[in-house]
């Protein structure tokens, strides 16, 4: 799905129509190596060394084909962001789509 990189809407905070620049949404942060639970850390404090069960960090079982990710679209958030006053606005309603470029 193509998006065009501004397009003219009402903005309520201006309180009239303005352009708009339109961005998506990320989809977050990601975990950073030194939080607590992560493998990293637990190798750095040796809980994945030596003989008998390894508990959370042993030999695992095959994924089956139904438990790897099935679904082929990601929900995207867009945002528009006024050029005059410089705040953003997140749309009403986020789209199902396999891939959504902002040109």
């Amino acid at each position: 799905m193509k998006l065009p990189k501004a397009t003219k809407r009402f903005c309520p905070f201006c309180k009239k129509r303005t352009d708009q620049k339109i961005d998506l949404v990320s989809t977050g942060f990601k975990r950073g190596p030194l939080a607590w639970g992560s493998l990293s850390r637990a190798k750095a404090r040796g809980k994945n060394r030596g003989m008998g069960n390894k508990g959370k960090w042993g030999s695992k079982k095959a994924i089956k084909s139904w438990k790897r990710k099935t679904k082929t679209t990601m929900r995207r958030v867009v945002i528009y962001t006024c050029k005059e006053c410089k705040k953003s606005k997140l749309a009403k309603h986020s789209r199902r789509v396999s891939k959504i470029v902002v040109e």
